[in-house]
């Protein structure tokens, strides 16, 4: 695994052993910011559910100002910190040990509105791609004109979004799909 694109270009970046994290691959990653373009190389980026933080950091890699990491699993939050210090960033990113929804509460606490956000739960965990949906449809960090990625297995069902966010866009490559939602404007 290794990052993409940017400052960081090439660097080798590490994972867990074992399968409990379930890093989103090179080539994932490449297609999703080919389709994010510029939105991925400024504002503000979460990367949910984060794991080794290889979607953050290639965010940040590529210029984004600021990106918040949210990930409670002890092996992974050591490979996210591990990739961070190796690369030698130490600033424009913060890691929530809490997990999602206490980000997200501490962001709308801050009042502070970002351009994309990231989520890939572990793909049997329907509940986390529920409830973080259904927080964000109702979420203050949301404009009108962020997105919302989520990565999810190409196998499932088409996930159930809540009415506030629309889904615009669909991506399978191999097991995985990236869905892309909007903040849904009212016609009239």
């Amino acid at each position: 695994m290794r990052v993409i694109a940017g400052q960081y270009r090439s660097r080798t970046l590490v994972a867990p052993k074992g399968e409990s994290t379930r890093p989103t691959s090179d080539r994932l990653r490449e297609t999703l910011f080919n389709i994010l373009g510029e939105r991925a190389t400024q504002g503000i980026f979460v990367d949910l559910f984060a794991g080794t933080g290889a979607v953050g950091i290639e965010a940040l890699s590529r210029g984004a100002a600021q990106v918040y990491f949210a990930e409670m699993s002890k092996p992974a939050l050591a490979a996210l910190r591990a990739n961070l210090q190796s690369l030698g960033i130490d600033r424009g990113c913060t890691v929530e040990t809490r997990g999602t929804l206490p980000l997200l509460r501490w962001l709308e606490q801050m009042q502070t509105q970002v351009d994309i956000v990231f989520l890939d739960p572990p793909y049997a965990d329907v509940r986390a791609y529920a409830s973080t949906l259904q927080h964000l449809a109702t979420s203050s960090v949301l404009r009108q004109d962020s997105i919302v990625v989520v990565e999810h297995s190409s196998h499932a069902d088409v996930l159930e979004t809540p009415i506030a966010l629309q889904l615009y866009r669909s991506v399978v490559q191999g097991d995985a799909q990236l869905s892309f939602y909007r903040p849904h404007v009212p016609e009239g």
